[in-house]
């Protein structure tokens, strides 16, 4: 994906430059290509986050469940060979 935006980036420069434009409508050209470019990447940063954060939630759950299982097998017995001492 990372490839894919820089040569998406890339291709967009090099198109911008060759196009037959004045100065002004090249710089406000550039410059609205690079906001969108930046409204992509912080997308892409969001998105990332959430996916981080679903992943330590479902980490998380699945250790409180094990231990949770582990807590009540531990409580739930006698230890064999303390009997009388």
């Amino acid at each position: 994906m990372k490839g894919f935006l820089a040569g998406l980036g890339i291709g967009m420069g090099l198109g911008i430059l060759f196009a037959p434009m004045s100065g002004e409508e090249t710089r406000n050209n550039i410059r609205d290509r690079a906001g969108d470019l930046a409204d992509q990447a912080r997308d892409a940063m969001g998105e990332g986050r959430e996916r981080v954060t679903r992943g330590i939630q479902a980490v998380r759950n699945t250790a409180e469940r094990v231990a949770g299982s582990a807590g009540s097998n531990v409580g739930g017995g006698t230890a064999t060979g303390t009997e009388g001492v």
